[in-house]
């Protein structure tokens, strides 16, 4: 089975066809480093994370690349409001992302660049494209020549004209043409700055990404991603100045965005003011959940916030968990078998599931769909489960088949709340005390307060079930 995605440019589903057999190479567009990201920023990662890793999973060696943006109007304004240097400030939040993306299973780029330590890759396009003709200087600023680039608007679909009929009458007076962008800004007092053919300044913000893209991928790189605010201007402006440095060499051949999410339907944006801090959100919700409820939609549909969204989440990921744990813990009680029966309805599951996410997956990373294949493989190991086990092999198979298809989507279907030894062995006892009141509730049958335990143990994150060999906990 083949990868199929939706190109942006194309704007038709495609055959993913990579650059270099059996590569892929993909540039995410990261975040401007002035405060902790929030969770539409989130979706955009965990998305390409996901992508990134199910290419690895089809067997592509892949190259990932997403950058930070560490020198922006964003990041001078908001140093300033707080009195400290620019740079610190955007180390600070580049330091703090780490912490929220782990949280989130988000693996690390193979390059994590910044724009500041590319300054020199962003002078020499500026450079080429007005020696070419496709820029021009204005009192120390650079501006892209728009009409000079037959392509541009091929991207979001938009005409020049229509762009210029629709364009607010601009304050910067030094450009020719409305939509003309900025490549290179001449230095305003006390703003960081570089030294430049144009005298001192510092880039714009759309040509960190070709200048940083072009360095570690090269033209015609495989897959370009970023949220579908992105579009326009900035991926736009990014085909046009990349495309117009290399003579019309394509600068990414496929083109990916998630949609937005949105709160009472409207985006969620930080400039409305609706935003919600994954910081923030952490506090309510573990990584794995918020994980969960970011993957549960396609990529490409829009996405409502509420709070019961990722509580619905939480029951997802949970269902899913106790699934494993109690594969494993009947697996530990018997001796596997080496024979295998491949008529078992189990082994059949299993393969039906493993088909049926690939099939999801293959679709244009259509991870809402693959969940339903991990759910009904779920359902069948507990069905297992609840009759008489003949056959240790099967759940074996749908024990680790669960796990690996988890993995792939960046999910631990294993993992457990951490808690050190010495609190580990604590609870255990404190726990051993809470059955044994609760089992003296039962045997009175004074069933008010036996329920009243486990429900109140519930809401705190410990789960109490009754079997036929007595009461057992676990962590939620």
């Amino acid at each position: 089975m083949t990868v199929r995605l939706f190109n942006s440019l194309t704007r038709l589903k495609e055959e993913f066809v990579p650059r270099e057999q059996g590569k892929a190479a993909i540039y995410a567009c990261g975040p401007t480093t002035y405060n902790y990201f929030h969770l539409g920023n989130a979706r955009m990662l965990v998305v390409f994370d996901m992508v990134r890793r199910y290419l690895i999973f089809k067997g592509y060696d892949v190259t990932y690349v997403q950058n930070f943006t560490d020198v922006d109007d964003k990041i001078i304004k908001r140093a300033t409001e707080e009195g400290c240097d620019p740079f610190v400030l955007a180390r600070k939040y580049i330091d703090e992302y780490f912490k929220d993306a782990k949280a989130l299973n988000i693996i690390p780029a193979d390059v994590h660049p910044k724009a500041t330590e590319h300054i020199f890759e962003m002078i020499e396009i500026v450079r080429k494209l007005e020696e070419k003709g496709l820029a021009y200087h204005a009192e120390g600023d650079v501006y892209f020549a728009v009409e000079k680039f037959p392509g541009y608007g091929k991207l979001s679909g938009r005409s020049l004209e229509d762009m210029q009929a629709g364009a607010r009458v601009e304050v910067d007076e030094k450009k020719r043409n409305p939509m003309d962008f900025a490549l290179w800004k001449k230095a305003k007092k006390g703003e960081p700055f570089w030294e430049s053919p144009w005298g001192k300044g510092r880039p714009g913000w759309h040509i960190e990404c070709s200048a940083m893209a072009l360095k570690y991928l090269g033209p015609g790189f495989d897959i370009h991603g970023g949220g579908g605010d992105l579009i326009f201007p900035h991926h736009e402006n990014e085909i046009a100045q990349s495309e117009g440095c290399l003579d019309g060499e394509p600068f990414a051949k496929y083109w990916m965005h998630n949609a937005f999410i949105t709160i009472n339907q409207e985006k969620m944006s930080k400039s409305l003011g609706n935003f919600f801090l994954v910081r923030d959100v952490l506090q309510k919700f573990p990584g794995d959940v918020i994980r969960f409820y970011l993957l549960g939609t396609h990529y490409r549909s829009p996405l409502d916030f509420d709070d019961e969204k990722l509580v619905m989440a939480s029951k997802g990921l949970d269902r899913l968990k106790n699934s494993v744990r109690l594969a494993k813990e009947a697996l530990n009680k018997v001796l596997p078998k080496e024979e295998t029966l491949s008529e078992d309805e189990l082994i059949k599951t299993v393969q039906a599931a493993r088909k049926d996410f690939e099939e999801a997956m293959d679709d244009d990373f259509n991870s809402a769909q693959a969940y339903a294949a991990l759910f009904e493989l779920a359902r069948e190991i507990n069905s297992y489960l609840a009759k008489e086990m003949k056959q240790p092999y099967a759940l074996t198979q749908a024990y680790s088949t669960l796990l690996e298809l988890g993995r792939i989507l960046g999910f631990d279907l294993e993992a457990e709340e951490a808690v050190s030894g010495e609190e580990e062995g604590k609870l255990g006892q404190v726990m051993e005390l809470v059955l044994e009141i609760r089992q003296n509730a039962r045997k009175k049958k004074d069933w008010n307060t036996a329920d009243l335990i486990r429900d109140r143990m519930k809401e705190i994150g410990i789960v109490i079930e009754d079997t036929t060999e007595g009461a057992r906990w676990y962590l939620k």
